[in-house]
């Protein structure tokens, strides 16, 4: 069966990709945790609203990447079990809490870059 796909596998698996989706998965839980803090805090000084408005911005964006990436990697790349799969598949449902525990627990041990790393190090020490 002929796939064809928007983003390649090289570009899910690179290392500046593999930084810029941890950073963003960063981005996500940190929403979450100003989200849980805002639910404590009854009142904000008006001189942080603009430095909040900012994270808030980050973190969404994140967010938006994190999902998507976590997403495709694992449709595409990921060699887990089905059943994992599919765990992981329902947990992403939330949000702010699943694509990112699913970037730090799962891509960011990848056989790729377990592969990538090894492959470093073997040329480093030739």
């Amino acid at each position: 069966m002929l796939r064809n796909y928007y983003i390649n596998r090289e570009w899910l698996i690179s290392p500046t990709a593999r930084r810029a989706y941890r950073a963003s998965a960063s981005m996500t839980l940190i929403l979450f945790l100003m989200l849980m803090s805002l639910n404590v805090v009854a009142h904000i000084p008006e001189g942080l609203l603009p430095f909040l408005k900012l994270l808030l911005l980050l973190g969404v964006l994140g967010t938006a990447v994190t999902l998507v990436a976590m997403e495709y990697f694992l449709f595409t790349v990921d060699t887990s079990s089905a059943l994992t799969k599919v765990f992981w598949f329902f947990f992403m449902f939330a949000p702010l809490l699943g694509p990112p525990l699913y970037c730090f627990l799962v891509y960011s041990r990848a056989e790729p870059f377990r592969n990538r790393v090894s492959a470093t190090a073997a040329a480093s020490r030739s």
